[in-house]
């Protein structure tokens, strides 16, 4: 009987003990799904994991190659051929046009045909280099350098890209975690006073109005709350797709975003600095150096050539055929070295068309870097105001935070004395929890226009730095 009980209490253990290690490893594994991030922290993980940004790096790496790729064009170029065959020698005289499907044939013509065969080969080394080209090949090797610096601006604009997206959702993730507690906030104020209306009613000291009244306002302050939560999952699912880690929970440390900013203006750059600017730019550079490459071309072609060669017949030069292995490996070598040189002389046409083409694309894109350029200008100029506006905006929120508590204490405390109304209680309470919100979104959106006047300098780094001192200089 002792022994029965003593292995269901084994048993009780050993479950109790597998219960808590299955919820320790559960713990475990939600923690890792689960990160927190600062700001900077996020931006930093953003820039090193969103897959834009990879793609774009790996684009500047394809863009290196393709310099690379260019400047082998230097090199001489070298061809080694080897062939054997077995074929018929049945030989005439005349011409053919040069084609590629007619094989030449060398040697005597054979006064009648024949189907026999007999073994051949060949073998053979070219070697030849360019040693003027009159700039062309300079030209093609800075035309790939410049696509090279217009994936790298285009990497720094999908860099900045993706910082102030992160910066835009993080801050919205913030302001919504803070509405859903004011929503809260406001939900527990009002679960209070309806139960004292309640109280008041069932005592015959308000009318039954009243209650239905309270009941109404307390339902539309849940759904409020609701709706409140329902942004923050959003806004929350919306931070993670743009951290890369799209399905992974994220939290958000306050940190000093819900302080007041420094007054001192961001540190002004020129527009032209900017990476939309600086990826127009470069393109302008592209098209400029497609045409300096065509200007280049309708020049003649210089080739220093030398060619060693063997060949093998299994004919002799009578035409008679040796038969067996005669042929097989080559009997006879000779070498050659001169100087080639190459015109198209017909090919001015169409470089004519192409040179063109590129210089109305060059105009193009010249049209689209000062329109960059205007752009860019009048985004920093908004974003300068709407920082003046927001400013401004978020030194009065405390004073209307201010008076919208004192001004709920005092309708509360005159509806329990039957000098007001449920109506002023409400009303009360309704800008009460909107200037709360109002209150914490109003600092939020100077960090944002802040982050909007860097972004339309194209530097998120002065912003980062002075969320950074912040941080550091906060108790």
């Amino acid at each position: 009987m002792f022994a029965n009980h003593r292995a269901y209490w084994k048993t009780g253990i050993s479950l109790v003990l597998m219960l808590a290690a299955g919820w320790s490893a559960s713990a475990q594994s939600d923690q890792q799904k689960t990160k927190i991030f600062m700001l900077e922290e996020a931006v930093d993980f953003a820039l090193k994991n969103y897959p834009a940004v990879r793609a774009s790096l790996e684009r500047v790496r394809a863009a290196e190659a393709g310099v690379g790729l260019a400047r082998t064009s230097y090199l001489p170029w070298t061809e080694v051929r080897w062939q054997s065959n077995r074929a018929t020698d049945n030989n005439i005289a005349g011409l053919t046009l040069p084609n590629s499907v007619i094989a030449p044939i060398t040697g005597p013509v054979t006064l009648s045909p024949s189907n026999r065969s007999a073994w051949g080969s060949a073998g053979g080394l070219l070697f030849s280099w360019e040693p003027l080209d009159f700039g062309y090949r300079g030209a093609t090797v800075n035309a790939a350098r410049a696509v090279q610096s217009r994936a790298g601006a285009e990497a720094s604009l999908t860099r900045l890209d993706v910082g102030i997206a992160t910066v835009n959702a993080y801050l919205t993730l913030l302001a919504a975690e803070k509405t859903v507690r004011a929503a809260e906030a406001d939900v527990e104020r009002r679960q209070t006073f309806t139960k004292s209306v309640h109280v008041l009613v069932d005592n015959q000291l308000r009318a039954g109005a009243d209650a239905s009244r309270a009941d109404a306002e307390l339902a539309r302050a849940r759904v409020n709350l609701a709706r409140a939560q329902q942004q923050e999952a959003t806004s929350r699912a919306q931070l993670a797709d743009i951290l890369g880690i799209a399905g992974a929970t994220v939290e958000v440390r306050e940190n000093t975003l819900l302080g007041a900013p420094q007054a001192a203006a961001p540190p002004s750059t020129p527009i032209s600095a900017n990476p939309a600017a600086e990826v127009q730019r470069a393109r302008v550079r592209e098209s400029q150096s497609l045409v300096h490459a065509l200007d280049r071309s309708y020049y003649p072609k210089l080739y220093l050539q030398s060619v060693v060669m063997g060949r093998g017949s299994g004919v002799d030069p009578t035409g008679k055929f040796l038969g067996g292995r005669e042929g097989l490996g080559p009997d006879r070598a000779n070498w050659a070295a001169g100087l080639m040189v190459t015109f198209p002389v017909f090919d001015i046409v169409s470089i004519k068309f192409k040179k063109a083409a590129e210089a109305a694309n060059e105009r193009a894109e010249e049209a689209r870097y000062d329109q960059a350029l205007q752009d860019l200008t009048g985004q920093l100029h908004k974003a300068q105001a709407s920082l003046d506006g927001a400013r401004k905006v978020a030194e009065n929120t405390p004073l209307e935070l201010e008076a919208a508590r004192t001004t709920e204490t005092q309708e509360r405390a005159r509806y329990q004395a039957g000098l007001a109304t449920l109506v002023d209680v409400s009303d009360a309470q309704s800008f009460f929890v909107q200037a709360e919100i109002d209150d914490a979104l109003a600092r939020l959106a100077v960090w944002q226009n802040l982050a909007s006047v860097a972004a339309a300098q194209g530097d998120l780094s002065p912003f980062l730095r002075s969320l950074h001192d912040k941080t550091q200089g906060a108790p």
